[in-house]
């Protein structure tokens, strides 16, 4: 490495780490196993926590309790195996003023690294044993070797970072920093993209104090503000990239105005509506509720969106119950009022079959006018296009499509394949499909377009249960629009969730069962496993389903429904469910996402510590969606803390979205932000929990800067974007 400044951060990923010293053919293997190939992967390896060297203490003032950083020389050392076959290691460490006794388990080549004579570092709590003082398993640094030679004097007596070593790899969090420090003090000033306005406003640091701050620190006081320089730096180039890629699909866009009169949303059941209203007033007069003000909102949003020529790119985000189908379903209306059509994905067949149904129940009675027919007017015509739809039956949705006398079309994503065309595809409404990335959701709109002989950008609307925190909402949907439905239709009543412990608790859980259908209504049971498996003790479907039959529930039609049954077996056991045939049903998580049988009344979940807390929410869902008191039941005893505090939680609280800022906390955001392509661009520093504030810092930010030219004015911050993107999604964004 040269000595250049300054450096961007691109070229320093563009230096392999074998051009630093002390590093041989063997550590860049080493290193490559880490994930570390060239400097900028060095530099982004960020330490775990820091070593206080600043408060040395002398042996004889070690207190029992506290951790502590302590010099001395090994006078003992002596490896053996204990009872259990571990291997320990023993060490008697002195100073002038006393000494002490460190252990080691399961790190029999310390014995090799700390050799009588050898003077170190030991850092860790000190604990009593047998009236001694000692160390187990310390951290150890090295100062002076056996045979004099003094490694590192530097390193005493101040702060000093502590890496994620690689057992594996045969790499200490030593080496490591050693490493990092010859590339920070090789590398000198760096550039800095963002615009000193930014800095200034948002009381950052430079890039340069921020890289040292963090990995070579004077004292502690630098740690703070350069981890929030460089989480700052985590979040902006995110939110960059999501407002370059949204600019890119509006300036390539050919988007459709819907017409929609916003007065018609306004209207609530029994107000005036004839024939000649939109098909948007007479559904909401039709509708057997009326909306709510959350309803009313989010379609104010979604109408300004279907007016504009540019296309609709929205989420909707609402909680089990709150009416997020008919908001979606007046969005496809008016598609249809504009002589389009609308297209309703779902991601299973059998979700996608009950959509059907519901739609067509929904919609019976309304008819649009089509001169090809006689009389000049038909009921709307809603078809459904599956994997499992006959071959004839199919090619007559396709050709309805194609002519458009087929208004709605429902199905999986096979709905967008090549043999599917419209005449005029308007409003596509995925539902439960919120976990597709960025890529994904522009696939479908390009699909969208091809398969439209219209060749214009149809609207989108995603929908989700899954409430997700707003700062996650920010990174993984930050290229949508976002509406929130946070009210519940009047009526609804929140639902009693226990939590059965005890057998007596288990028992009235199944007499509420019997209680509930004894009154006319239905019962989920809950299992996770379809069959009984050796390696994990849950309770299976199948062989619950039979007991239960036979034992608490026996008397009760009691029905099975699990994914690896055949799609028309899957269907005939909801049919029957639905009209009541079957009292109860022992399904599988099959049923987790927008399964609606309103005279349902009451859910077990059986071992419902193996669920996470997102989906006990959902299948707590599939009740409470009517107007009687609805029950969830959660058995089984957590082994874990973080199991007991789920199903407490749920216990707790009927609200999707502080459950999801729980949920957060229990998983941390990696689960959440798993939809994003990882790499590079992953969060290492910044927290979606905790950094909210420079979350909507790096959002304005970005907003500004991409407001004018894109970043055309940019060149610096491109050709660090560029580092963190791959060469396709780079062309696509800086194409201009």
């Amino acid at each position: 490495m040269s000595e250049t400044a300054p450096r961007r951060l691109r070229e320093l990923g563009e230096i392999p780490v074998s051009r630093l010293n002390r590093i041989g053919e063997k550590r860049t293997v080493a290193l490559a196993s880490m994930g570390i190939d060239n400097v900028f992967d060095l530099l982004t390896i960020y330490p775990r926590r820091y070593i206080d060297r600043t408060k040395r203490v002398d042996l004889s003032d070690l207190t029992v309790g506290e951790e502590a950083a302590v010099f001395g020389e090994v006078t003992k050392i002596k490896g053996r195996r204990t009872k259990n076959g571990r291997v320990m290691v023993e060490a008697s460490v002195s100073d002038d003023s006393g000494s002490f006794k460190v252990v080691f388990f399961n790190q029999g080549w310390r014995e090799n690294q700390l050799p009588v004579g050898v003077q170190a570092l030991f850092f860790g709590k000190v604990t009593d044993y047998r009236g001694q003082r000692q160390m187990t398993n310390p951290v150890v640094d090295v100062i002076i070797g056996p045979s004099g030679d003094e490694r590192d004097a530097s390193r005493i007596g101040r702060v000093v970072p502590i890496y994620p070593a690689s057992g594996k790899a045969g790499l200490t969090s030593w080496e490591i920093g050693g490493f990092i420090d010859e590339s920070l003090r090789r590398a000198g000033p760096m550039l800095d993209p963002v615009p000193e306005t930014a800095l200034a406003e948002f009381d950052l640091v430079d890039r340069t104090a921020s890289y040292r701050g963090i990995h070579l620190p004077a004292d502690f006081a630098d740690i703070r503000p350069a981890r929030r320089r460089l989480a700052f730096d985590e979040f902006l180039r995110l939110q960059l990239l999501l407002a370059l890629r949204r600019r890119r699909l509006e300036a390539s866009s050919a988007g459709i105005r819907h017409p929609i009169n916003v007065e018609d949303l306004d209207v609530g059941p029994g107000a005036l509506a004839d024939t000649s209203s939109s098909l948007v007033r007479r559904f909401l007069v039709g509708h057997h509720f009326a909306l709510t003000s959350a309803q009313r909102r989010v379609l104010g949003e979604i109408a300004t969106d279907l007016s504009s020529p540019l296309p609709m790119h929205r989420l909707l985000q609402g909680d089990v119950g709150s009416g997020k189908t008919v908001v979606a379903l007046t969005a496809l209306l008016a598609a249809i009022d504009g002589e389009r059509q609308g297209a309703l994905m779902a991601p299973t067949e059998v979700l996608a079959e009950q959509h059907l149904a519901s739609l067509r129940k929904d919609l019976e009675g309304l008819t649009k006018a089509d001169s090809a027919v006689l009389g000049g007017e038909r009921p709307l015509s809603i078809q459904l296009l599956t994997g499992r739809v006959r071959a004839k039956d199919r090619q007559s949705v396709l050709n309805g499509l194609r002519d458009g006398s087929v208004d709605i079309v429902v199905g999986t994503h096979a709905l967008l394949s090549d043999d599917v065309r419209f005449r005029a595809l308007g409003v596509i409404v995925i539902d439960e499909q919120h976990r597709f990335g960025v890529e994904q959701r522009a696939a479908l709109r390009d699909k969208g377009r091809e398969r439209s002989d219209e060749a214009a950008d149809p609207d989108l609307l995603v929908m989700t249960a899954t409430p997700i925190p707003r700062t996650a909402a920010m990174v993984v949907f930050g290229d949508l629009d976002r509406s929130v439905l946070d009210e519940m239709p009047q009526g609804r009543l929140p639902i009693k969730t226990s939590w059965a412990k005890e057998p007596l608790a288990v028992a009235s859980c199944w007499q509420r069962v019997r209680d509930e259908v004894a009154l006319g209504r239905r019962a989920y049971v809950i299992c996770p496993l379809v069959e009984d498996s050796e390696k994990v003790e849950a309770t299976s479907a199948v062989e619950e389903r039979t007991r239960l039959a036979l034992e608490e529930l026996r008397g009760l039609a009691v029905g099975l429904l699990h994914g690896q049954m055949k799609g028309p077996e899957k269907e005939e056991v909801m049919a029957q469910f639905r009209a009541g045939e079957l009292d109860v049903l022992v399904a599988t998580v099959v049923i987790e996402v927008g399964v609606d049988v309103s005279e349902a009344s009451v859910i077990v979940i059986e071992d419902a510590w193996r669920f996470g807390l997102a989906q006990l929410h959902q299948l707590r869902g599939r009740v409470g969606r009517s107007d009687v008191q609805s029950y969830c039941y959660l058995l089984g005893t957590s082994p874990t803390e973080d199991g007991a505090v789920r199903l407490q939680a749920l216990v707790d609280s009927n609200d999707g979205f502080a459950l999801a800022e729980v949920d957060l906390d229990l998983r941390g955001e990696g689960t959440l932000l798993g939809s994003r392509q990882r790499g590079r661009s992953d969060l290492r520093l910044a927290s979606l929990r905790h950094d909210e504030d420079l979350l909507i810092a790096a959002q304005r930010v970005a907003a500004t800067m991409v407001q004018k030219d894109g970043l055309d004015d940019e060149p610096e911050m491109v050709d660090e974007l560029r580092l963190f993107i791959d060469d396709e999604e780079a062309d696509y964004l800086f194409k201009s």
